[in-house]
């Protein structure tokens, strides 16, 4: 191998595992400062720095830590519940805010508790026309109105963006249209967020790919 040849891949290989570390520590970094400056909500002469003489670094990720906990066992409680449901109605009142709290609540409702019931399952549709396919996931099948005015059977499904999944369109598409995918939810999520590039392995491991699908060879082995 030439010298040039090896220096160029070894220039390579040095950014792709150097970039992903200093990028990754880099956003940690100005997650914990950005988190410090919560420090300013305790009054001044009960900060560290007054009370110490130095600053320490990551306590106000501590505290953030502190104020999210106990807000979430206030919400849970009975009295927080009725709380909750009475902050919520005022702020539905509001036009542009109730939009913006909705919809994020919505999200990380869906992510965090990881409701199996909002996305069921990973398709392929043909869209946004015929002969071109793009990933989707199954949110419904019982879609009331919808289907008794349709005359084939429709499922609802969510077509997220690239690369920001939270947004997206909401179709309806005959069953008979849908394409089922092997693939996990999550291994869906993370092909839309890459725009392609980190994509499942085929067949998925311990599978093998027979005329009638995709078949377990883990099982089969313990068959025989």
């Amino acid at each position: 191998m030439k010298t040039g040849s090896r220096l160029r891949r070894w220039f390579i290989t040095g950014i792709i595992l150097l970039v992903p570390v200093v990028v990754t520590f880099y956003l940690l970094a100005a997650v914990v400062r950005t988190m410090d400056g919560m420090i300013n909500l305790i009054p001044q002469q009960y900060q560290p720095v007054q009370l110490l003489g130095f600053d320490i670094p990551g306590l106000g990720l501590i505290l953030t830590l502190l104020i999210v906990l106990v807000t979430g066992m206030i919400g849970a409680s009975f009295i927080g519940k009725r709380l909750v449901r009475l902050g919520e109605r005022i702020l539905a009142r509001i036009p542009l805010v109730r939009a913006v709290y909705g919809s994020l609540k919505h999200v990380l409702e869906t992510i965090l508790y990881n409701n199996k019931d909002t996305f069921r399952r990973v398709v392929m549709i043909e869209y946004p026309r015929k002969g071109v396919y793009a990933i989707a996931f199954v949110t419904g099948t019982d879609q009331g109105e919808v289907q008794h005015k349709t005359s084939d059977n429709v499922i609802a499904v969510f077509v997220p963006t690239t690369p920001n999944p939270t947004s997206g369109f909401l179709l309806y598409v005959p069953e008979s249209d849908v394409i089922a995918l092997a693939m996990s939810v999550e291994e869906g999520m993370k092909c839309v967020i890459s725009a392609g590039v980190v994509s499942p392995p085929w067949p998925p491991e311990g599978s093998a790919v027979s005329g009638s699908g995709v078949v377990s060879t883990q099982s089969s082995d313990q068959s025989s």
